[in-house]
């Protein structure tokens, strides 16, 4: 079998709040190989949203990654690289459609 394109393992995200930590995001992993197609499905609020910004590394103020969290895209570790390494990524290596379809989607464009 080949090298995963992208693997998540254990991901977990917190938000700090005045009474600790809020779990968001708790024990995520996944392996996705090129040409696999993978579907992040559940209920409003399950944390599908912030599983995807946390690759990206673009959680929301207050949101951070578990030291234990590992999304390593190819061979490179997202969660080691600095910003304007993950910027030379964003976009080019990875990127995410955002969840209203209509607003991100132009079907004109290939």
């Amino acid at each position: 079998m080949t090298q995963p394109l992208l693997t998540v393992h254990d991901l977990r995200v917190a938000f700090e709040t005045e009474t600790g930590p809020a779990r968001a995001v708790d024990g995520v992993s996944f392996t996705l190989h090129a040409g696999e197609t993978l579907a992040l499905v559940g209920e409003s609020g399950c944390g599908k949203t912030l599983t995807a910004l946390s690759i990206l590394q673009l959680l929301p103020d207050g949101g951070h990654l578990a030291p234990t969290s590992r999304i390593t895209l190819r061979t490179q570790e997202l969660t080691e690289l600095g910003s304007t390494a993950l910027r030379a990524i964003r976009g080019r290596e990875v990127a995410m459609i955002f969840q209203e379809p209509m607003a991100a989607l132009n079907p004109v464009l290939r």
